[in-house]
């Protein structure tokens, strides 16, 4: 089982019992933390992903101790003109371990998907509503049709359809002018 989480503005991918290095956070060594970004779980084979963030999903960490990384030399020079600038940066880290990962998910989508059907079953739909929403269906269908096709096979079919115009249209304008039609 792995997840990747979006931990201080960085995604990991993350398994139970690793160790990981993330930019410094505010606890104090020993604590437990929890991250709520969760983006995508794995669990065996049975990938969820979420938009962007699974709900009722988290990942528990255990802070280890807090460091700082190897230093960095940043060396600016511009040559033939005795510009030469040496900077160094250290970045503050913190290392967690991963302790659990999981998700409550289950328990408080069926509730939901229950409510769900139960409020479709006790508001009757209307003919009116369902005429009115089958026209929009049935517009819809046309250009997406449409969108499957080639610009070659567009321009014929507005020359045919008497578009005017049709040898500098665009694939979405020419699509827009035959389902206008």
């Amino acid at each position: 089982m792995y997840a990747i989480v979006d931990i201080a503005g960085q995604q990991f991918k993350v398994a139970k019992d690793q160790k990981v290095y993330v930019h410094r956070l505010d606890a104090k060594t020993g604590t437990k933390v929890s991250f709520d970004q969760v983006l995508l779980l794995d669990d065996g084979g049975k990938v969820t992903v979420g938009a962007p963030a699974i709900t009722n999903a988290s990942v528990e960490a255990k802070v280890v101790k807090h460091l700082k990384d190897d230093k960095v030399i940043v060396f600016k020079k511009k040559r033939r003109k005795g510009y030469r600038v040496k900077n160094g940066h250290r970045q503050s880290l913190t290392e967690i371990v991963i302790e659990s990962i999981g998700t409550s998910a289950k328990k408080k989508a069926a509730p939901a998907a229950k409510a769900e059907k139960e409020a479709v079953k006790a508001k009757p739909v209307a003919k009116k509503e369902t005429a009115k929403a089958a026209p929009k269906k049935a517009v819809a269908k046309p250009s997406a049709d449409l969108s499957s096709k080639t610009v070659a096979e567009l321009k014929a079919m507005a020359k045919d359809a008497g578009v005017s115009g049709y040898t500098s249209l665009k694939k979405a304008e020419l699509i827009a002018a035959l389902s206008a039609k």
